[in-house]
């Protein structure tokens, strides 16, 4: 998540707006307070219902950001967008559905989701669950094992955890 508090209210602001507009514009065709954002869901296959570009406005910013699903939601209610956690997560997963944002999987069943879709890797910080991008140029995977026959390899996710030193797990 982007440590910069001004995009993020920014972002908030935005979402209050999308949230409360009662323009006879706001429809299933888009929201003239946010036109670029239902311009790009558009393009991207997905209706820009008030709830998707409210979250969208969050999410985009102009900056890259890595985010989980309680944190938007947070970040929503915070905006007065009136939207339930299953609503977020159904959000993220349309949007990584159509090309809008990444899953990256670092806790089992939590996962994390990235503005930036292009090929990169990521640090995870065990200490507070924070990713980091690491550039893709960074990294090289010599061999892989045996594909099964019908498969083929659509991406590669590396994630490599990081803890402070001189921490240990207990036992």
């Amino acid at each position: 998540m982007s440590s910069r508090p001004d995009t993020v209210l920014s972002g908030i602001e935005r979402a209050r707006t999308i949230s409360a507009c009662e323009s006879a514009d706001c429809s299933e065709t888009g929201c003239a307070c946010e036109a670029n954002v239902a311009e790009t869901l558009r393009r991207s296959g997905l209706r820009p219902t008030r709830q998707r570009m409210s979250l969208a406005a969050l999410m985009f910013d102009g900056c890259d950001r890595h985010l989980t699903a309680e944190w938007l939601h947070e970040q929503a209610r915070s905006a007065g967008v009136k939207v339930s956690l299953a609503t977020v997560y159904n959000t993220l997963h349309q949007f990584v559905g159509a090309g809008l944002l990444r899953e990256v999987a670092v806790e089992g069943s939590k996962s994390h989701f990235d503005t930036n879709t292009s090929d990169h890797h990521h640090f995870f910080l065990e200490s507070d669950g924070q990713l980091i991008d690491i550039d893709s140029s960074s990294i090289t995977v010599n061999g892989l094992p045996r594909i099964p026959e019908g498969h083929e390899v659509t991406h590669i996710d590396v994630v490599v955890r990081l803890r402070p030193v001189g921490k240990r797990r207990c036992a």
